[in-house]
């Protein structure tokens, strides 16, 4: 398969190789997102040496594997080497790198590198030390560590404080496919789907590559869903609880705040979220939300005008919000499993796909700041709520603009043009006069970003300033 979109990281890549020096690549993000795949193919020709880590291996088992790689790399010496510290190890690697004295640039490629890390195997003070003592010695060597365990990443590479502090040269969160990646990599596997139907895909399993090349081509979304998600063979059955074993080593506290975040729209606050997971508020909980939220699974909004104490965690994964609304009730069940088909004519989908549209355009805020024209004017995003019971004003996303004006965007999802009524005009005027008295005298602009757009009658003319509509998710 051919690489697809990755533009960005593509460039950044191309960089470090170009580099008269020797480069350390740092490369992370969540499991499944294609960071393997991206290394191994823009570097398909250059690749020198690469090795991968073993889930769950202990140090001999991590040692062995990684002595084969030199060996299957084509030294040849290394296939009787018994290394037994990996100060051992990294000597055999350069060893064998001494046998390839060009000036071509030579890239090694260390995949799921937190696995290497084993108790008191001191694998990074040696990985350190080659690094330091002789990598930076060539100019010849680009050095890509790669992992899914993002805390680690983050703390043991980015954050070093010892012999890799500010060593590393490029650091790549390689994220999921935006909209327009998944329609290209559909196109490229010859599926014809609309827009509308990719919305549907995205707002259940979101832009894992992964999961995207398990479409087959003929079938529906909800074919694709209904056989990938809740056929007791599909590749996403087991798929959530995969997810957090292969990541992080005690997963149980994980759980509890995924649990808790997955029963409510907007997030929680910490003490919230403490009092709904039974968790102790401490340092432990610190550690698992910020090792959640550098996975890609939650991520923290600031409300308008909240102070760091209001801080919203919200569940932002999508398959894992689409495992605990529909799946794990179906896991739970004794009964005959329910047939996808029927549920999304429910409407417990048709709710939940609403919030889950916030959701996605949220996440391509980008493509709707450029559909604003908003590129060149400095503005923040974020959400806005009352706790006034009479009120009850809820707006789905801001955006505050440095020329004093906020767009204030209404997000609907429907299966055609969306029509303002009158009771939702009546709505509408409360939550922008609700708004007005914290926008501190700011021009408000409403903004709907809809599916199919808006029909055009009088309450349309008289409230909507600009529209974006899922065409517009799609712009490269």
């Amino acid at each position: 398969m051919e690489l697809l979109g990755r533009w960005r990281e593509q460039k950044r890549l191309k960089h470090c190789y170009q580099s008269s020096e020797s480069k350390l690549v740092v490369v992370y993000g969540r499991r499944r997102v294609g960071k393997t795949f991206l290394i191994r193919k823009y570097f398909a020709k250059d690749l020198l040496f690469q090795t991968s880590g073993l889930h769950r291996g202990n140090m001999e088992d991590q040692l062995a594997a990684f002595t084969r790689s030199i060996a299957l790399a084509g030294y040849t010496p290394a296939a009787v080497a018994q290394p037994t510290t990996w100060f051992d190890a990294f000597d055999l690697l350069r060893l064998f790198l001494e046998t390839k004295r060009t000036k071509k640039k030579k890239v090694l490629f260390f995949d799921e590198l937190p696995w290497f890390d084993t108790p008191r195997s001191k694998f990074l003070t040696a990985f350190e030390h080659f690094w330091n003592s002789y990598c930076t010695t060539r100019t010849d060597l680009l050095v890509v560590a790669c992992g899914s365990a993002a805390s680690w990443m983050i703390k043991k590479m980015l954050h070093n404080k010892g012999g890799l502090h500010n060593r590393v040269s490029e650091r790549i969160k390689l994220r999921a496919f935006t909209l327009a990646e998944v329609a290209t990599f559909l196109k490229y596997k010859g599926i014809v789907w609309s827009q509308y139907d990719i919305a549907q895909l995205y707002i259940a399993v979101g832009g894992v590559p992964f999961y995207l090349d398990a479409i087959v081509k003929g079938e529906s979304v909800a074919q694709f869903i209904d056989r990938a998600c809740f056929a007791d063979d599909g590749i996403l059955h087991d798929e959530y609880q995969v997810l957090f074993t292969s990541l992080f080593d005690d997963s149980d506290n994980h759980h509890r705040v995924v649990e808790a975040l997955a029963t409510v729209k907007q997030g929680l606050r910490r003490d919230d979220l403490v009092a709904k997971s039974r968790l102790s508020s401490g340092g432990t909980l610190t550690k698992t939300l910020r090792e959640l939220e550098l996975s890609g699974f939650i991520k923290v909004q600031r409300p308008y005008g909240a102070k760091r104490y209001g801080q919203l965690y919200q569940l932002s994964d999508y398959f894992t919000l689409f495992y605990y609304q529909f799946m794990q009730a179906q896991r739970d069940s004794d009964g005959d499993r329910t047939s996808w088909t029927i549920i999304m004519s429910g409407r417990k989908w048709q709710s939940w796909a609403g919030l889950a549209f916030e959701r996605l355009c949220i996440d391509h805020i980008t493509e709707i700041k450029s559909a604003l024209g908003l590129t060149v004017i400095k503005s923040q995003a974020s959400t806005w709520s009352t706790r006034d019971p009479d009120q009850g004003a809820l707006i789905d996303l801001l955006i505050d603009r440095a020329d004093r004006i906020v767009n204030v965007c209404e997000i609907k999802f429907s299966q055609g043009q969306y029509t303002i009524d009158k009771a939702y005009a009546l709505q509408l005027r409360n939550k922008l006069q609700a708004f007005s008295q914290v926008a501190k005298r700011k021009t408000l602009f409403l903004t709907m970003i809809t599916t199919f757009g808006v029909q055009d009658n009088a309450y349309c003319k008289e409230l909507v300033q600009s529209q974006v509509t899922l065409e517009d998710l799609f712009a490269e």
